[in-house]
């Protein structure tokens, strides 16, 4: 059961990790991440490198670069427990396999691990991965904006996420905050994002560290009355962030979300019926007219009278 849950949850998620993988950035860590298999195993490449294997097969993995690939495959299922998204996933597969290449280049030839952490060097500084592009219900704060938005209306129930672009954990999370903002959002809880690592003076009012060291990227804030009520990740005394996972699952029980929503759907009604209430008393009703009386018809009687006293 531990193999076949994981199992299906790949095939489920199998078409869109096909879309990942097709994209320039993915296909060339790929390409990276399996550039030692690739030179060990090539013939007419692997004839020329060096093996501690007795049977002096260069084209094989010796015990060596087996227990190195074990061990960081080892490391890749300890960190892919915590993982929350596909895309975690992955990100963790290539790193670590990036971090086995340049050890494994290195115990192969000093000169060929220069070359491959240079390239890995190079492909970090020029390349980033793609962020999520999908729908969202999520209005996208400035350092001028925040404030007013938050202070606009007080019946109005912000969560708003503080990221930076540059952090891994961010992009992975964007796509499960995406599909809380649609499942979630309507006139009285509003979703709302504000980068950080571009507005400094947004991360020092809010007090959000874009240290890697603390860890408090991305940060959840709910917001009622343009004060703050609480926060995910919660933050010790030193200023680190406290261990907490961004699952929707998490934050659904942590923000009591489901509760909030029923109470902020009661708004909107409330601001649907005034605003009707409003359209009434800007056009009042036309008072009916009172039927004119016939004056015809009386001038007739009044002439037949006449003649009957004739």
């Amino acid at each position: 059961m531990a193999i076949l849950t994981p199992l299906l949850a790949f095939l489920y998620h199998l078409p869109q990790v096909y879309k990942w993988l097709l994209k320039p950035y993915y296909v060339a860590s790929l390409f990276m991440s399996v550039a030692f298999l690739a030179i060990r195993k090539t013939p007419g490449v692997c004839d020329h490198l060096s093996t501690q294997r007795e049977d002096g097969n260069s084209c094989d993995f010796d015990w060596r670069e087996v227990e190195i690939l074990m061990f960081l495959s080892a490391i890749v299922m300890m960190k892919n427990r915590r993982a929350i998204t596909v895309e975690q996933h992955v990100g963790n597969i290539i790193l670590f396999s990036k971090v086995a290449n340049v050890i494994l280049f290195f115990r192969l030839d000093i000169r060929m691990g220069l070359l491959y952490l240079t390239l890995c060097i190079v492909f970090l500084m020029t390349c980033k991965p793609p962020l999520y592009m999908g729908p969202e219900y999520i209005k996208y704060f400035s350092d001028k904006t925040i404030d007013d938005e938050l202070d606009r209306d007080g019946r109005v129930t912000w969560i708003v996420e503080y990221f930076a672009n540059w952090s891994p954990e961010c992009q992975s999370f964007a796509s499960v905050y995406a599909d809380l903002s649609l499942k979630y959002n309507c006139a009285g809880l509003k979703f709302g994002k504000v980068d950080v690592g571009r507005y400094g003076e947004v991360s020092k009012k809010y007090k959000v560290s874009t240290s890697p060291l603390s860890k408090q990227l991305p940060s959840l804030v709910l917001f009622q009355g343009g004060k703050e009520v609480m926060r995910r990740p919660q933050v010790d005394k030193k200023g680190r962030a406290v261990s907490w996972t961004f699952t929707e699952e998490n934050i659904i029980r942590e923000f009591n979300l489901n509760e909030l929503y029923q109470k902020s759907k009661k708004l909107s009604k409330t601001k649907g019926a005034a605003g009707d209430k409003a359209a009434l008393s800007q056009f009042p009703p036309v008072p009916e007219e009172e039927e004119p009386e016939q004056e015809g018809g009386r001038a007739q009687e009044e002439e037949l009278e006449s003649k009957k006293d004739k």
